[in-house]
């Protein structure tokens, strides 16, 4: 199954239709997201039934994946992780597939929540993207660049920093936003209308690296509901 749901003339979204023009299409033209929309094969909710995992986030590697006693449809969606990872692999990326019952929350957000279902951007000190797949549950969310303000450059939150910070706004309070990831968390305006990655979609997204072209893509993890179903997510 795949469920896409893209804003109306997002221009900042770009479909590909197939890995390698995933990884060879630059970053260009505001364009901050690609996706490779795919519908699957495969049952993935047998394979996370088989995990048996609890609370938390569970790492899964290929030979527990091996492992399961599923069925031909389950074993279907088992090569399709493992491919997957050997594509992202043999790219030169380090993928990591996870069953995720639930994030850990950020107890004392102070001014600013920063845990991944806030919205945020990646970051890195070096020229890298997010590759990004949900398989099974709930899926990535994003938001649409001119709908966002850095919580931040917020007047009130920016106060309320200033004082946790002791006052100041030079140089040394602009390292303790970067030092504690305040400035890459987003609060949305009041007529966002977030859109969905979708299930089976394999997405790359711009990360806020010095020099990057375009602006980084905003996103966030799923909240997490009472009875939804565990999240199977590949990221590199």
């Amino acid at each position: 199954m795949s469920l896409f749901i893209q804003p109306p003339d997002y221009s900042r979204i770009q479909q590909v239709k197939s890995f390698h023009e995933l990884v060879t299409t630059p970053f260009a033209g505001g364009v901050n997201a690609l996706c490779w929309q795919r519908t699957l094969p495969g049952q993935f909710s047998e394979v996370v039934e088989h995990l048996g995992v609890g609370e938390g986030i569970t790492t899964l590697d290929d030979a527990r994946l091996l492992a399961l006693p599923v069925s031909a449809a389950g074993r279907m969606a088992i090569d399709i992780l493992l491919e997957d990872q050997r594509l992202l692999r043999a790219h030169g990326l380090s993928p990591t597939l996870d069953c995720i019952h639930s994030y850990p929350r950020d107890e004392d957000t102070g001014a600013v929540p920063t845990d991944v279902y806030s919205f945020h951007t990646d970051s890195a000190t070096i020229e890298a993207d997010t590759y990004l797949c949900t398989y099974h549950g709930p899926t990535s969310e994003g938001l649409r660049n001119d709908e966002a303000q850095r919580w931040v450059d917020v007047p009130e939150t920016r106060a309320k920093l200033l004082r946790l910070f002791g006052g100041g706004d030079n140089n040394d309070f602009l390292e303790y936003l970067k030092e504690n990831c305040f400035d890459l968390h987003y609060a949305s305006v009041a007529t966002a209308q977030p859109f969905c990655f979708g299930l089976g979609n394999l997405w790359r997204i711009a990360v806020d690296y010095p020099g990057s072209p375009v602006p980084p893509c905003i996103h966030r993890a799923p909240a997490n509901l009472p009875g939804q179903p565990k999240r199977l997510l590949l990221i590199s």
